[in-house]
Protein backbone atom coordinates (compact mmCIF):
# COMPACT_ATOMS: atom_id res chain seq x y z
CA UNK A 1 0.00 0.00 0.00
CA UNK A 2 1.45 3.45 -0.92
CA UNK A 3 2.33 5.73 1.98
CA UNK A 4 0.64 9.12 2.40
CA UNK A 5 2.37 11.99 0.65
CA UNK A 6 1.79 15.64 -0.25
CA UNK A 7 -0.02 15.02 -3.56
CA UNK A 8 -3.31 16.46 -2.32
CA UNK A 9 -1.65 19.35 -0.54
CA UNK A 10 0.29 20.14 -3.71
CA UNK A 11 -2.99 20.78 -5.53
CA UNK A 12 -3.54 23.68 -3.14
CA UNK A 13 0.10 24.82 -3.14
CA UNK A 14 0.15 25.20 -6.92
CA UNK A 15 -2.77 27.64 -6.57
CA UNK A 16 -0.86 29.75 -4.06
CA UNK A 17 -2.44 28.36 -0.86
CA UNK A 18 0.67 27.44 1.09
CA UNK A 19 -0.74 26.76 4.58
CA UNK A 20 -2.81 23.62 4.05
CA UNK A 21 -4.45 21.99 7.06
CA UNK A 22 -5.25 18.30 7.19
CA UNK A 23 -8.37 17.48 9.22
CA UNK A 24 -9.46 14.12 10.59
CA UNK A 25 -11.58 12.69 13.38
CA UNK A 26 -11.69 9.77 15.80
CA UNK A 27 -14.61 8.26 17.65
CA UNK A 28 -17.55 8.80 15.31
CA UNK A 29 -18.81 5.25 15.79
CA UNK A 30 -18.35 5.05 19.57
CA UNK A 31 -21.32 4.85 21.94
CA UNK A 32 -19.68 6.98 24.62
CA UNK A 33 -17.26 9.86 24.93
CA UNK A 34 -16.62 12.61 22.42
CA UNK A 35 -15.86 12.63 18.76
CA UNK A 36 -12.42 14.21 18.51
CA UNK A 37 -11.18 16.25 15.56
CA UNK A 38 -7.63 17.43 14.87
CA UNK A 39 -6.33 19.95 12.35
CA UNK A 40 -2.65 20.01 11.38
CA UNK A 41 -0.59 22.24 9.10
CA UNK A 42 2.69 20.60 8.14
CA UNK A 43 5.65 22.40 6.59
CA UNK A 44 5.88 21.80 2.85
CA UNK A 45 9.60 21.15 3.29
CA UNK A 46 8.98 18.10 5.49
CA UNK A 47 10.79 15.04 4.22
CA UNK A 48 10.84 11.35 5.17
CA UNK A 49 7.79 11.66 7.44
CA UNK A 50 6.43 8.31 8.62
CA UNK A 51 2.93 9.63 9.35
CA UNK A 52 0.18 7.22 8.39
CA UNK A 53 -3.47 6.49 9.01
CA UNK A 54 -3.69 5.87 12.76
CA UNK A 55 -5.90 2.80 12.21
CA UNK A 56 -3.05 0.83 10.67
CA UNK A 57 -0.59 1.52 13.49
CA UNK A 58 -0.08 -0.05 16.89
CA UNK A 59 -0.65 2.16 19.98
CA UNK A 60 3.04 2.70 20.80
CA UNK A 61 3.76 3.69 17.21
CA UNK A 62 0.80 6.07 17.18
CA UNK A 63 2.06 7.76 20.34
CA UNK A 64 5.58 8.14 18.95
CA UNK A 65 4.37 9.59 15.68
CA UNK A 66 1.83 11.89 17.37
CA UNK A 67 4.66 13.40 19.39
CA UNK A 68 6.57 13.91 16.14
CA UNK A 69 3.54 15.64 14.59
CA UNK A 70 3.38 18.09 17.49
CA UNK A 71 7.13 18.71 17.16
CA UNK A 72 7.25 19.45 13.43
CA UNK A 73 3.84 20.99 12.70
CA UNK A 74 3.50 24.62 11.72
CA UNK A 75 0.26 24.58 13.74
CA UNK A 76 -2.06 21.97 15.24
CA UNK A 77 -5.27 21.92 17.25
CA UNK A 78 -7.62 19.32 18.73
CA UNK A 79 -11.31 19.80 19.49
CA UNK A 80 -13.93 17.53 21.08
CA UNK A 81 -17.67 17.34 20.49
CA UNK A 82 -19.17 15.78 23.61
CA UNK A 83 -22.30 13.59 23.77
CA UNK A 84 -24.68 16.49 24.48
CA UNK A 85 -23.55 18.19 21.25
CA UNK A 86 -23.67 14.88 19.35
CA UNK A 87 -27.21 14.20 20.59
CA UNK A 88 -28.29 17.74 19.69
CA UNK A 89 -26.71 18.01 16.24
CA UNK A 90 -26.32 14.31 15.27
CA UNK A 91 -22.86 12.80 14.83
CA UNK A 92 -22.16 14.32 11.42
CA UNK A 93 -23.21 17.79 12.52
CA UNK A 94 -21.17 17.57 15.72
CA UNK A 95 -18.13 16.31 13.83
CA UNK A 96 -18.37 19.21 11.39
CA UNK A 97 -18.81 21.71 14.23
CA UNK A 98 -15.72 20.39 16.05
CA UNK A 99 -13.75 20.39 12.80
CA UNK A 100 -14.60 24.02 12.11
CA UNK A 101 -13.62 24.96 15.68
CA UNK A 102 -10.30 23.18 15.25
CA UNK A 103 -9.59 24.93 11.95
CA UNK A 104 -10.55 28.32 13.40
CA UNK A 105 -8.10 27.90 16.31
CA UNK A 106 -5.08 27.23 14.10
CA UNK A 107 -2.36 29.85 14.43
CA UNK A 108 -1.28 30.70 11.82
CA UNK A 109 -4.58 30.25 10.03
CA UNK A 110 -5.01 27.67 7.28
CA UNK A 111 -5.43 28.91 3.72
CA UNK A 112 -6.87 25.62 2.42
CA UNK A 113 -8.02 22.26 3.75
CA UNK A 114 -7.74 18.55 3.04
CA UNK A 115 -10.17 16.37 4.99
CA UNK A 116 -11.05 12.70 5.21
CA UNK A 117 -14.39 13.05 3.37
CA UNK A 118 -15.60 15.81 5.71
CA UNK A 119 -17.38 18.19 3.33
CA UNK A 120 -17.21 21.18 5.62
CA UNK A 121 -19.15 24.38 5.05
CA UNK A 122 -16.22 26.75 4.74
CA UNK A 123 -14.98 29.52 2.48
CA UNK A 124 -11.55 27.88 2.40
CA UNK A 125 -10.59 25.81 -0.65
CA UNK A 126 -11.36 22.21 0.28
CA UNK A 127 -10.41 18.75 -0.96
CA UNK A 128 -12.37 15.99 0.77
CA UNK A 129 -11.68 12.62 -0.84
CA UNK A 130 -12.56 9.38 0.97
CA UNK A 131 -9.74 7.67 2.85
CA UNK A 132 -7.64 10.82 2.77
CA UNK A 133 -5.91 9.66 5.96
CA UNK A 134 -4.18 7.03 3.79
CA UNK A 135 -3.40 9.53 1.02
CA UNK A 136 -2.41 12.83 2.61
CA UNK A 137 0.43 13.35 5.09
CA UNK A 138 -1.44 16.25 6.69
CA UNK A 139 -4.62 14.22 7.17
CA UNK A 140 -2.59 11.25 8.46
CA UNK A 141 -0.95 13.61 10.97
CA UNK A 142 -4.37 14.84 12.06
CA UNK A 143 -5.59 11.26 12.42
CA UNK A 144 -2.68 10.51 14.75
CA UNK A 145 -3.47 13.47 17.01
CA UNK A 146 -7.22 12.82 17.04
CA UNK A 147 -6.79 9.14 17.88
CA UNK A 148 -4.13 9.51 20.57
CA UNK A 149 -5.83 12.50 22.23
CA UNK A 150 -9.17 10.70 22.31
CA UNK A 151 -7.64 7.46 23.59
CA UNK A 152 -5.96 9.36 26.44
CA UNK A 153 -9.26 11.01 27.29
CA UNK A 154 -11.09 7.68 27.32
CA UNK A 155 -8.48 6.32 29.71
CA UNK A 156 -9.36 9.15 32.09
CA UNK A 157 -13.07 8.48 31.65
CA UNK A 158 -12.39 4.85 32.51
CA UNK A 159 -11.22 6.05 35.92
CA UNK A 160 -14.07 8.52 36.38
CA UNK A 161 -16.70 5.97 35.35
CA UNK A 162 -15.40 2.62 36.61
CA UNK A 163 -16.96 -0.59 35.40
CA UNK A 164 -17.73 0.43 31.82
CA UNK A 165 -14.29 -0.49 30.49
CA UNK A 166 -13.76 2.75 28.58
CA UNK A 167 -10.03 2.32 29.06
CA UNK A 168 -10.17 -0.89 27.02
CA UNK A 169 -12.78 -0.43 24.29
CA UNK A 170 -12.62 3.42 24.16
CA UNK A 171 -16.41 3.68 24.14
CA UNK A 172 -17.01 1.48 21.10
CA UNK A 173 -19.59 -1.29 20.94
CA UNK A 174 -17.58 -4.16 22.35
CA UNK A 175 -19.53 -7.01 24.02
CA UNK A 176 -18.19 -5.99 27.45
CA UNK A 177 -19.48 -2.46 26.84
CA UNK A 178 -22.98 -3.72 26.08
CA UNK A 179 -22.87 -5.91 29.19
CA UNK A 180 -21.72 -2.99 31.34
CA UNK A 181 -24.55 -0.81 29.99
CA UNK A 182 -27.09 -3.49 30.89
CA UNK A 183 -25.57 -3.85 34.35
CA UNK A 184 -24.75 -0.24 35.25
CA UNK A 185 -27.12 1.77 33.12
CA UNK A 186 -26.38 4.85 31.04
CA UNK A 187 -23.59 7.15 32.22
CA UNK A 188 -23.26 10.91 31.76
CA UNK A 189 -20.80 10.39 28.89
CA UNK A 190 -22.96 8.06 26.79
CA UNK A 191 -24.53 9.24 23.54
CA UNK A 192 -28.22 9.00 24.30
CA UNK A 193 -29.29 9.26 20.67
CA UNK A 194 -27.38 6.08 19.74
CA UNK A 195 -29.65 3.04 19.46
CA UNK A 196 -27.84 0.72 21.95
CA UNK A 197 -28.02 3.49 24.57
CA UNK A 198 -31.45 4.81 23.65
CA UNK A 199 -33.03 1.37 24.07
CA UNK A 200 -32.08 1.41 27.77
CA UNK A 201 -33.69 4.83 28.23
CA UNK A 202 -37.04 3.85 26.70
CA UNK A 203 -38.54 2.25 29.84
CA UNK A 204 -37.61 5.34 31.85
CA UNK A 205 -39.20 7.63 29.24
CA UNK A 206 -42.36 5.55 29.06
CA UNK A 207 -42.73 5.55 32.85
CA UNK A 208 -42.16 9.29 33.21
Amino acid sequence: MPSPDFSLERQHWTRGFLRVAGVDEAGRGAWAGPVTVAAVILPSTLQDAEFNDSKVLKPAERERLAAEVRRVAVAWTVEHAWPDEIDRLNILGATHAAALRAVKRLDPQAQALVTDYLKLRTDLPLLAPPKADALSLSVAAASLLAKTERDALMLRLGTEYPGYGFERHKGYGAPQHREALDRLGVSAVHRRSYAPVARLLQPALIGS
